[in-house]
């Protein structure tokens, strides 16, 4: 029943983009995200609806859509110079059926990352792809959210949607795309026009925002912790008034504490001290060992070049209670371990390059949407009320995910993750939107003035 009910859905969408071919770009949103082919039991999985979708996207852009107002960025170029990079490597990795394996499916996200902003050329576009990004991962959000409130969960035993640790269905990485999303949540709930702003879109909004801050405690994940403080610290730059936003924040944490696990708070301790954790110490151990890689491979080995490690560090563990505490010292020999950072991911699978490529990419988002801050920042919104315009918001939203993301990434692999690329696309697209809406060339502005210009009658 499950099987057919994802199927059901899957082809009423991919139908309705018989009408409406940009219809086919959501629709592998949302499967990209989602993953239905995981959730379901039988014939779904042997159905490549990720496939399909993907050349449904692409071959409706090309042979149907109206390509009036795209745009090629310089972002979209550097993602195809990464995308050429990684190829690269993929060709000369350390283990090269590994690196095929992640190849499958990076090649893929980066693709669509390229291909997504030139679908993207109107705001109902704009906010449409931002609305299926939301509402999808806000299936899992919700899922696991209700089950922590429940009262299920810990470090791994979160049971979701499926029973799969990879993806965003793994605790850190989706602890971290939780709290990225609320700010484009909040957006929606301010600007959105398919689903314009009343009461029950606020208090869905509220819903899932809760939901995002559940995910943290159920996962027992301390990135999503980092990451929800981050965001506390980002918003009281975009708020009216901080004093009473910094305040409330306060008073909410005080009274949230006492209600928290103390499996959660207890790992939440190990934040300060990682060498009391293993899981920790391990992640310090793999990025020197990256460092001394990229200093004898300075192309990095290819996807998957961590296989190759293999290092001893001691841990200490304090022991009792009291005045009977004694620290407690292990050695521990370990190998294969992954990077559990996206910089020292890049680093060493794409080598210096391929960081360089990154490491632009992401500032130039950045950059990006605060120039659009700084061009709308003065401006009204729809209703003269006082309030920001949408491409104000959207610029303010994305580059708070951006920033959230990359804090996060600093102790998750997720350099590659197709939900981030996503993220990347919709700067490209509101970036080109920009420009060509408020940016017009100088030859047509002087045809349109000689145009308006009275012609002098003689005599």
């Amino acid at each position: 029943m499950i099987d057919i009910a994802l199927l059901g859905f899957i082809a009423l969408v991919l139908t309705l983009g018989l009408k409406r071919p940009f219809v086919w770009v959501l629709a592998y949103i949302y499967i990209d995200v989602v993953a239905p082919q995981k959730i379901g039991w039988g014939i779904i999985q042997s159905v490549p609806v990720s496939m399909i979708a993907f050349a449904a996207a692409f071959g409706g852009w090309l042979l149907l859509d109206n390509k009036q107002g795209s745009r090629f960025t310089l972002r979209q170029a550097l993602v195809g110079l990464l995308l050429g990079w990684c190829f690269f490597t993929t060709q000369t990795a350390d283990f090269p059926v590994e690196a095929a394996t992640k190849w499958a499916w990076v090649w893929k996200a980066m693709v669509f990352a390229l291909f997504l902003p030139l679908t993207l050329r109107t705001r109902l576009r704009i906010e449409a792809a931002v609305l299926v990004m939301v509402l999808s991962i806000g299936t899992i959000i919700i899922n696991g959210g209700i089950k922590t409130a429940l009262g299920s969960g810990g470090y791994g035993a979160l049971s979701l949607l499926v029973n799969d640790n990879t993806g965003l269905y793994e605790g850190s990485i989706l602890s971290t795309a939780a709290i990225a999303v609320i700010p484009l949540a909040l957006w929606l709930a301010r600007h959105g026009t398919v689903f314009p702003p009343d009461r029950w879109v606020k208090l869905f909004t509220a819903a899932l925002i809760l939901a995002c801050v559940l995910i943290p405690i159920g996962t027992a994940a301390r990135t999503g912790l980092v990451c929800l403080g981050v965001l506390g610290v980002l918003m009281l730059r975009s708020a009216k008034r901080r004093f009473l936003y910094a305040s409330l924040a306060g008073v909410a944490l005080l009274v949230a504490v006492p209600f928290l696990p103390q499996s959660y708070l207890a790992r939440m301790n190990t934040i300060a001290d990682h060498e009391g954790d293993e899981s920790a110490s391990t992640r310090v151990q793999v990025w020197a060992w990256t460092l001394d890689y990229v200093a004898e491979n300075p192309l990095g080995g290819g996807f998957d070049a961590y296989r190759s490690n293999k290092f001893t560090y001691e841990t200490r563990t304090v022991v009792g209670e009291g005045n009977s505490r004694t620290v407690k010292s292990q050695v521990v020999t370990d190998h294969g371990r992954a990077y559990h950072s996206s910089y020292f991911e890049m680093l060493g699978e794409q080598g210096w390059p391929g960081l360089f490529l990154w490491l632009l990419l992401h500032g130039l988002g950045l950059w990006q949407m605060e120039r659009i801050r700084w061009l709308f920042g003065r401006r009204k919104g729809e209703g003269e009320d006082g309030a920001a315009t949408w491409q104000w918001g959207l610029a303010t939203a994305l580059q708070q995910a951006q920033v959230i993301y990359l804090v996060g990434a600093l102790f998750v692999g997720i350099a590659y993750q197709p939900f981030i690329l996503m993220l990347i696309g919709l700067q490209c697209a509101l970036w080109a939107y920009v420009r060509r809406t408020e940016h017009r060339p100088a030859k047509a502005q002087f045809r349109r003035a000689a145009a308006e210009k009275p012609i002098p009658v003689s005599g």
